[in-house]
């Protein structure tokens, strides 16, 4: 797996990820960490659930346009249509049947069901996404005392993670936002 980028071992976000580690482990108390996890589980949870909800009401929506679309084909192509056109002065030009274009097609089909199944899942993701974020804020955010705590906790990190990437500058690395090592 580590040839894809996202699971390719780097050695600087290891590092970082330690720093974390030992802030969580050190600076908050068992029912800080624990209202993390909660929170990282409703978001989650909000995410998933909303990407489920938006890929199948995209889904449903995709057989729902597939089924206009064949009822629509079916009355064109019983209608009644022109064959030819008369003009003024007497020539008659015939009208090409537009049927065979106006057919859907599987890959019409395909395209709707795979786009409006993704819209589905992007938009309900981002939904789920937003909702599981606002109750997550408000997990952390009932105790006055325990969100102090986490701000300050996360306050020690950032100055430890800044502490650190002063250190790389100063040996001549990149920070660690913008470059490998």
């Amino acid at each position: 797996m580590s040839g894809l980028a996202l699971f390719r071992p780097t050695p600087q976000y290891e590092d970082l990820s330690r720093l974390a580690q030992e802030h969580f482990e050190n600076d908050l108390s068992a029912d800080d960490k624990n209202a993390l996890r909660t929170a990282s589980k409703k978001v989650s949870r909000h995410t998933m659930l909303g990407s489920v909800l938006g890929l199948g009401l995209g889904v449903y929506a995709a057989v729902k346009l597939r089924r206009v679309r064949a009822d629509m084909f079916a009355a064109f192509r019983t209608a009644e249509k022109p064959i030819k056109v008369l003009f003024a002065d007497g020539r008659a030009e015939t009208i090409p049947d537009l049927t065979p274009y106006l057919r859907p097609t599987k890959w019409g089909d395909w395209a709707t069901y795979f786009f409006f199944g993704l819209g589905g899942l992007f938009l309900g993701g981002e939904t789920g996404f937003l909702t599981g974020s606002w109750s997550a804020a408000r997990v952390i955010t009932d105790d006055p005392v325990r969100k102090d705590r986490i701000e300050d906790a996360y306050r020690r990190f950032r100055i430890d993670l800044l502490r650190k990437e002063i250190g790389r500058l100063e040996d001549g690395h990149t920070p660690f936002r913008h470059g490998t090592t």
